[in-house]
């Protein structure tokens, strides 16, 4: 149980979920549960990889500066943003202004546009079989086959920024994966 942690409120929630106000409401009502919307996919993708390299606790911090600069993150929408929309998002202090970051996200927005099936029903093709929960921090990987074979399917298609890491990650944020640990008050 020490991979618990128990809360002002006598909920056992995972390891990372106690800390801040902003862990806890993410873990608690947003992380592992299942999305199934494009747009919705697309936003988590774009907040893994503006990640990479940083806490998580600064992209939540930053995630409402996120939305307003990415309007709300509609595909459509990020796909038409030309060179005024980049010169904006690198003026933007509110969002990581990691210009690859951003020219993968306009990027990957125009990639996801053209998917005939949708972003979520590539995604979601991905997901593993449903397993028991990790009963330690240890037992939750980094990445797994799938997430591996996410990250080659979406780089073939031409996604920048999303290695098998990132791609494990939005499959654990997104609820392809249940790596809430055994013992976590949250149930999907």
């Amino acid at each position: 149980m020490s991979d618990l942690v128990v809360g002002a409120d006598g909920k056992a929630r995972c390891f990372w979920g106690g800390g801040s106000p902003e862990y806890i409401a993410y873990h608690d009502d947003e992380w592992g549960r299942p999305v199934h919307d494009d747009d919705v996919l697309f936003e988590r993708l774009c907040l893994e990889a503006f990640q990479s390299g940083l806490a998580w606790i600064t992209i939540l911090r930053k995630r409402a500066a996120f939305r307003t600069a990415f309007a709300g993150f509609s595909i459509a929408t990020v796909a038409e943003f030309g060179p005024d929309e980049v010169a904006r998002l690198l003026a933007d202090s509110g969002i990581v202004r990691n210009r690859a970051k951003i020219d993968a996200a306009l990027h990957n927005a125009r990639v996801a546009v053209t998917l005939p099936d949708g972003l979520a029903t590539l995604l979601w093709s991905f997901a593993p079989e449903p397993r028991p929960r990790p009963s330690t921090r240890a037992d939750i990987p980094a990445v797994t086959p799938e997430s591996t074979a996410m990250a080659k399917h979406l780089k073939k298609c031409g996604f920048r920024f999303v290695g098998p890491t990132t791609a494990y990650a939005l499959m654990q944020a997104t609820g392809m994966v249940d790596d809430h640990l055994a013992g976590c008050f949250v149930l999907n």
